[in-house]
């Protein structure tokens, strides 16, 4: 599928906010309602848009410490390891990437002895080599 500008700049304005009402959309697009609606069908229809979801607020996020756990498998152990991963409360995402790591999770724990005990699990499930830990200290921005 082809994104346009126009959906590109739909899909920012739907990241700060997935409740904005359709109007307010197309005001800010210059489009009128019915081309943002038919757009939002149109990308909910092919796969773009999957869904909408919460973010949460600072003032709740802030209380959280948060850290990313670079992760190094043992060979041929992903299939276990992923869903070991997801079992665990505390562990907000996890991503397959390049270079000396196998996947970083990203993990948010209501305190630092919390966020080790959920450092020291993920170290212990089968299939986990060796971890590396780095505390997020604040969040500049996100999209």
């Amino acid at each position: 599928m082809t994104i346009s500008e126009k959906d590109r700049q739909l899909l920012l304005l739907l990241a700060e906010n997935a409740r904005a009402p359709t109007a307010e959309l197309a005001r800010r697009l210059g489009l009128s309602r019915t081309t943002v609606q038919a757009r939002l069908e149109r990308l909910e229809r092919e796969g773009v848009i999957a869904g909408y979801g919460v973010r949460l607020s600072e003032e709740h996020t802030g209380g959280l410490v948060r850290a990313y756990v670079m992760i190094v498998l043992k060979a041929r152990t992903l299939a276990r390891v992923v869903p070991a991963l997801r079992a665990l409360a505390d562990v907000m995402s996890v991503h397959s990437v390049s270079g000396g790591f196998d996947l970083i999770a990203e993990v948010a724990a209501p305190s630092i002895s919390e966020l080790d005990r959920t450092i020291d699990r993920i170290g212990e499930v089968e299939g986990v080599e060796r971890t590396q830990s780095s505390i997020i200290l604040s969040t500049r921005f996100q999209r």
